[in-house]
């Protein structure tokens, strides 16, 4: 994936680029993951580098802010005409994501891109 395309599919608010910072200057290097889950919806789950373990079924998005976004390869088949911002709102998640003990949470905000018509 070129960076382009990476920077065409995931982006982020200055609003979470800022968080982004803070936790990457607390924890090191950070990763982003979006599982689908019923539990998680359209909540990006933020990790340390190495504390959560990908599986054969995630697909690298794109990389945001210097950070890897990864996402369950069924889901993001689903979504694959759109877009995604990475944001952050005040409020606790109930997630294991590293941002929650600030009490703001990050989410997706999406949008369709345009689809190529069929020749």
């Amino acid at each position: 994936m070129s960076e382009a395309e990476s920077e065409a599919r995931v982006s982020a608010t200055p609003a979470a680029t800022l968080l982004i910072e803070r936790l990457r200057r607390a924890h090191g290097p950070i990763m982003f993951h979006l599982s689908g889950g019923c539990c998680d919806g359209t909540a990006p789950m933020c990790f340390p580098v190495g504390e959560f373990r990908l599986g054969g079924v995630d697909e690298l998005v794109g990389v945001v802010a210097g950070c890897e976004f990864w996402m369950d390869r069924e889901q993001l088949r689903r979504w694959a005409h759109t877009t995604f911002t990475i944001d952050v709102v005040p409020g606790r998640g109930a997630s294991f994501s590293i941002e929650a003990p600030l009490n703001v949470r990050f989410l997706i905000r999406s949008s369709l891109c345009e689809v190529p018509a069929r020749a």
